[in-house]
C-alpha cells in the first residue's frame, strides 16, 4: 500500500513498530486478534486495526502541500478535513480558514472568496451544489481535494443504480458531511431517502408493504428524502449503499430488513428485479477496525479506553461495540484523564461530556482494552498510555516489551 507524507508528530515510532510486527507477521490480515502488551502491573489490550486509515492520510498529506505549495495565498477547508480536533486545530494554526463548520452552518461568507484562493474538499467529499459554488467563484475544487476514493465508490456505486432505475436508500446520519454529500450525488442519478437506524427503516417497509401511506413517508421521512420523491413508484425497484463510517452489522440488518420487505411485496422468484443485492459499501478500514474491536471484546479486561474526536462517526461505533463488554471511556486526547481516578470523558449517546472518579479499578494487574478511530494520530494513543503507566510503579519499558513481542513472534 501507498505510504504518505504526513508530519511526524502524528506518528509513534512504539506504535508503529507494534503496527509493523503484526503486518510482517501476519501480512493478509488473516488474524484479528489483540495485541497483548504487559507492562507488569498493567496490560494493554491493542487491536489488530486502529488509526489513520488510507483515506486519512491521503488528506493530511493533501492538505500541508496545499500550505507548502501557496505560502502566499489564503487556504480555506470548506469544513473539519477529518473528525479529529488535533488534526484541525493545527491546521488553523497554519492559517487554513474554515468556511462551514460540521453541521454545514456558514462560517465565512461565500462572498469573501476570490479567484486567487484556495479551497480544500475535505475527505468526506462535498456536495454537487458546493463544487458548482465553488467553480463559479473561479476556484478549481479538484485541485486540492481528498475525498476518500471509498466515499468516491459509494457515489459510484449509488450512480450505476440510478442508471438502472432503481432507487437509491441510504444509511446514515442525515446530518453528516458524508452523507449530505453522498445525498447530493445521489440525488443527481436517481431518487433517494436516508435512513439513520433499524426503526427508521421499519417505518420505510411498511410504506412499502402499504401499511403506511404517502403522506406518512413525507413527514416521517421530512427532510431526508430527494425532491419530487413519489413513494408509490420510487419504492419499487431499491439498492441500499451506505455512509461508510456506519456499523456494518447495522447496514446489513436493514439491507437485508428492506430485501425482505420486497420479497413478501413481489415474490421471491421475482424479488431480484425490485432489489439490488449490493455489495456493502463500507469502507474496508472502517471494517477492518469494526472486525478487530469485535476480538478486543474476547479479552478478559477491566474497562476499555477509545481515543479520537467526538464528533468522529467511526470511531463512536468503536465506543458502541466495546460498551457491550466493558466500562468505556471515550475521550480525545490524554489531556482527558486528569488523574489515577478522574477522567472527562464523552457521552457520545446524549452529545455531552462527563466526568467519572475512581475509573481505573483498585487491582493489580488490569487490564485495559486500548483503540481509536480512523483519524486519530497514533501519537494520542501512545500519549494515553504512557499517561496511565505514569500512575503505576515499576512498569517495564516500552523498548522491554517490544522485544518480548519480537521475541514471541
Amino acid at each position: 500500500m501507498r505510504s504518505f507524507d504526513i508530519p511526524t508528530y502524528y506518528n509513534s515510532s512504539f506504535i508503529s513498530a507494534l503496527k509493523d510486527l503484526r503486518k510482517k507477521n501476519d501480512p493478509r490480515k488473516q488474524d484479528r486478534t489483540a495485541t497483548v502488551l504487559n507492562f507488569g502491573p498493567v496490560r494493554f489490550f491493542i487491536a489488530r486495526h486502529f488509526g489513520f486509515c488510507y483515506g486519512v492520510e491521503n488528506a493530511i498529506e493533501i492538505a500541508y502541500r496545499a500550505l507548502q505549495e501557496n505560502p502566499d495565498k489564503r487556504i480555506f477547508l470548506l469544513s473539519q478535513m477529518i473528525h479529529n480536533p488535533a488534526v484541525n486545530k493545527d491546521l488553523i494554526g497554519r492559517g487554513i480558514k474554515f468556511i462551514m463548520d460540521t453541521d454545514g452552518n456558514q462560517l465565512t461568507d461565500w462572498k469573501e472568496l476570490t479567484a486567487e484562493d484556495i479551497v480544500i474538499i475535505p475527505a468526506f467529499g462535498t456536495t454537487v451544489e458546493i463544487e458548482k459554488k465553488i467553480q463559479m467563484i473561479g476556484i478549481e475544487p479538484k485541485q486540492y481535494n481528498t475525498t476518500c476514493p471509498f466515499v468516491e465508490k459509494v457515489w459510484n456505486t449509488s450512480k450505476k443504480l440510478g442508471e438502472n432505475k432503481f432507487s437509491v436508500v441510504i444509511h446514515g446520519k442525515h446530518t453528516h458531511e458524508e452523507t449530505r454529500a453522498t445525498f447530493s450525488h445521489t440525488t443527481a442519478n436517481s431518487p433517494s431517502v436516508i435512513v439513520r437506524n433499524m426503526e427508521e427503516t421499519q417505518f420505510l417497509t411498511e410504506v412499502i408493504s402499504g401499511h403506511k401511506s404517502s403522506e406518512d413517508f413525507y413527514a416521517f421521512f421530512n427532510g431526508k428524502y430527494s425532491v419530487g420523491f413519489d413513494p408509490d413508484k420510487d419504492l419499487e425497484r431499491i439498492g441500499v449503499v451506505n455512509q461508510t463510517t456506519m456499523l456494518a452489522t447495522e447496514t446489513q440488518e436493514i439491507a437485508d430488513l428492506v430485501k425482505q420487505s420486497v420479497i413478501q411485496k413481489y415474490g421471491v422468484d421475482n424479488y431480484q428485479n425490485n432489489f439490488a443485492d449490493t455489495r456493502d459499501t463500507l469502507c474496508y478500514a472502517t471494517n477492518d477496525n469494526q472486525t478487530a474491536t469485535n476480538e478486543l471484546l474476547k479479552q478478559n479486561a477491566d474497562l476499555a479506553i477509545v481515543v479520537g474526536g467526538y464528533n468522529s462517526s467511526n470511531t463512536a461505533h468503536i465506543v458502541e461495540l466495546c460498551e457491550t463488554k466493558f466500562p468505556t471511556y471515550f475521550i480525545s486526547s490524554a489531556e482527558e484523564i486528569l488523574s489515577k481516578n478522574e477522567i472527562n470523558h464523552f457521552d457520545y449517546k446524549n452529545k455531552k461530556h462527563k466526568f467519572s472518579n475512581l475509573f481505573l479499578p483498585n487491582k493489580v494487574p488490569q487490564g485495559i482494552v486500548l483503540t481509536s478511530g480512523a483519524s486519530c494520530p497514533d501519537a494520542m494513543v501512545e500519549e494515553v498510555m504512557d499517561k496511565i503507566l505514569s500512575y503505576f510503579p515499576n512498569t517495564k519499558s516500552k523498548e522491554e516489551v517490544l522485544e518480548e513481542l519480537i521475541s514471541q513472534s
